[in-house]
């Protein structure tokens, strides 16, 4: 097959923001983006949020009780929730990545099927925690 037969290369060009919402990126691009999204919320929200929520449960009795209070609102709920697929993901995620740098699963099929059980994975056991935290069980 000559070189003017063959099938001419695609072009990538950066995108402009008004294209980001019609652009579809690949499973792999939305595990690595989620995990570091997944990071920087575990740092700046979920460490000062956990760490104020331990102290109110070791200072006194009176502490504890507003603890209780404030972990059994609806929207403390949430954010701990939202803590829990943030480090589920980032765990998850961290694992793939770590075969990864051992070039395992490095092959386009297997980095798809690779992200796509991360993405499942993190949902799965995020709804799990999420009806541990919300008292189904």
């Amino acid at each position: 097959m000559s070189e003017s037969a063959a099938k001419p290369r695609p072009e990538f060009r950066n995108i402009h923001v008004s294209q980001i919402l019609k652009y579809r990126m690949p499973g792999p691009a939305i595990v690595s983006i989620l995990h570091r999204i997944s990071g920087a919320l575990l740092f700046l929200v979920g460490i000062p949020f956990i760490l104020y929520l331990f102290q109110q449960s070791l200072t006194s009795e009176l502490s504890f009780e507003r603890y209780q209070a404030v972990v059994s609102h609806w929207f403390a709920k949430l954010v701990l929730l939202g803590l829990a697929w943030g480090f589920l993901h980032h765990l998850l995620a961290g694992i793939r990545f770590l075969f990864l740098d051992l070039h395992m699963g490095c092959d386009l099929p297997s980095a798809r099927k690779s992200a796509a059980i991360v993405l499942f994975a993190s949902l799965i056991l995020t709804a799990l925690v999420g009806l541990k935290i919300f008292g189904v069980f």
